[in-house]
């Protein structure tokens, strides 16, 4: 039975950022997809993923100032640009669940620079919004797009450089502890491994390999979707005249600018879809696309912007949508959950994974990043 130092299941981008960090500080790494590199079955494909700092909750922020820092150090070593600044725009009408309040002190007291816009401000500087009166909006200059299925394949080209061994097609069946009580066995589609440390970034296959060690983290999983539109006038969406935005009511929707073709894209954010992975059907929801539709029309007129396509992806939602980036009681093994809000923090939620499995801990504050409560050793939650 081969030997590494660490396993690292399910190679999206939280996984693949786990397996390069790992061989990037010496270990021996092995990483398994029960995929195709590159599928489409979880939530790291297709082209654009916003990378932003405003967050209502400061510890994300600090997080995600951290993940800045490693997205240009993955560019430096690899040598490949990844993130696009554009700017963003934050919309927060006056039922949002969160008030601006909240943002303005999380940016505030991690030291980032942002503006508070009101309509007439956010209209003078970018005419494609026709924003109503009493919204307030949060802009972050720093707020950009990062290219999924690149970042992906460089991540995953990174650590086999530094002599990660990767298999694709390779399903974990089960994660046993070793009775020497140290490391694990990891039985798989393609025969048996062991690892000293083992990284589950497995979304919403996690509580298949969690559940027969006693352990049980709700998720709620659902079928998503993002639809490109043709706009009237391309041009107009280009950056740097139109930055990525986000409207946090209690419906949440977001977009991009033209970013590599002349189409906008944009979607609804935790639409609760919900599906069970195994039955997915990858058709996405004509109704959905109808509730977008009128809601871009209300937010950027264009008679004339025509939808193009449309594509599914798979949220898995954690309680209040909270990380978990933590080890089990057993600490060979280690969960890293994202709640489909994670692909800005990749290269720092990746690095966080591989230094709890190599050195036993971290420099980032991941203290309310934990188990959800109740979850070790416990299924009745």
């Amino acid at each position: 039975m081969e030997h590494f130092d660490v396993a690292v299941v399910g190679l999206g981008v939280l996984g693949s950022s786990a397996a390069y960090q790992a061989a990037l500080k010496g270990a021996k790494v092995l990483g398994l997809e029960q995929f195709e590199f590159g599928h489409v079955h979880g939530a790291s494909h297709d082209t654009s993923r916003i990378v932003r700092k405003s967050n209502s909750d400061p510890e994300y922020v600090a997080l995600v100032k951290s993940a800045y820092k490693d997205w240009a150090e993955l560019e430096r070593l690899t040598g490949q640009k990844l993130l696009t600044t554009t700017g963003g725009l934050f919309f927060l009408p006056k039922d949002a669940p969160y008030p601006i309040e909240n943002y303005i002190r999380s940016l505030t007291v991690n030291g980032v620079v942002h503006e508070r816009l009101d309509s007439k401000e956010v209209k003078a500087r970018w005419p494609q919004f026709d924003i109503p009166e009493g919204v307030d909006t949060v802009y972050d200059p720093d707020t950009g797009i990062v290219h999924a299925n690149k970042t992906v394949a460089i991540m995953q080209h990174f650590a086999r450089s530094k002599g990660a061994v990767l298999k694709e097609h390779t399903r974990v069946e089960r994660v046993l502890p070793k009775s020497s009580g140290k490391g694990v066995v990891l039985r798989t589609s393609k025969g048996s491994f062991h690892a000293e440390k083992v990284i589950l970034t497995t979304d919403a296959w996690t509580n298949k390999l969690l559940e027969p060690l006693g352990v049980h983290i709700p998720l709620e999983v659902m079928q998503e979707q993002i639809t490109y539109f043709k706009p009237t006038e391309p041009a107009e969406f280009e950056s740097p005249h139109f930055p990525v935005w986000i409207w946090g009511g209690p419906q949440n929707y977001y977009g991009f600018p033209c970013y590599g073709e002349p189409t906008i894209k944009a979607g609804h954010d935790q639409a609760r879809n919900m599906m069970n992975p195994e039955q997915r059907t990858f058709v996405h929801s004509p109704r959905l696309l109808g509730e977008l539709t009128e809601f871009l029309q209300k937010l950027m007129p264009d008679k004339g912007r025509q939808p193009l396509r449309t594509v599914t992806c798979q949220y898995s939602i954690t309680p209040g949508r909270r990380f978990v980036i933590s080890p089990l009681e057993n600490k060979d093994i280690i969960v890293g959950l994202g709640a489909a809000h994670a692909f800005k923090f990749a290269p720092a939620f990746g690095r966080v994974l591989a230094e709890l499995a190599i050195d036993g801990t971290t420099k980032e504050d991941i203290s309310k990043f934990g188990l959800p409560q109740g979850a070790p050793g416990s299924s009745k939650l």
